[in-house]
């Protein structure tokens, strides 16, 4: 069965839409390809999806070399706001773009329900 591309674009534009304080996301493969994305006008696609794809495959050797296991999310925090990367299985990852006032756990719960409804569209 082939990647459902219609519903994840709906899936991260939801997202993107209804979470406070959320500038950005997108479902990207391990190798740094798009599948979805709803991000700034300013940002490209392509380049962000290549960034993510950096960051997992660093994160995930860190995680090796430090004996912490199998990563799960990747977090980076800057003085304007953070991006958060989160394991969609080994297909994809789920990218979001958050500004500073977004209250953390909130934020962490909506990524998970999304990541729930990101996975199935994978199949």
């Amino acid at each position: 069965m082939a990647i459902n591309t219609h519903k994840l674009g709906m899936i991260v534009q939801k997202f993107v839409a209804t979470t406070p304080e959320v500038q950005g996301a997108a479902v990207v493969t391990p190798d740094g390809l798009p599948l979805a994305a709803s991000l700034p006008g300013s940002m490209d696609e392509e380049r962000v999806s290549a960034m993510s794809a950096a960051m997992l495959s660093l994160g995930e050797r860190i995680g090796k070399e430090l004996l912490a296991g199998i990563t799960d999310r990747i977090y980076v925090e800057g003085d304007e706001g953070f991006t958060i990367l989160t394991s969609c299985g080994d297909e994809a990852v789920f990218l979001v773009l958050a500004g500073k006032e977004a209250k953390q756990g909130v934020l962490m719960l909506e990524i998970k329900r999304t990541v729930a409804d990101v996975k199935p569209a994978l199949l």
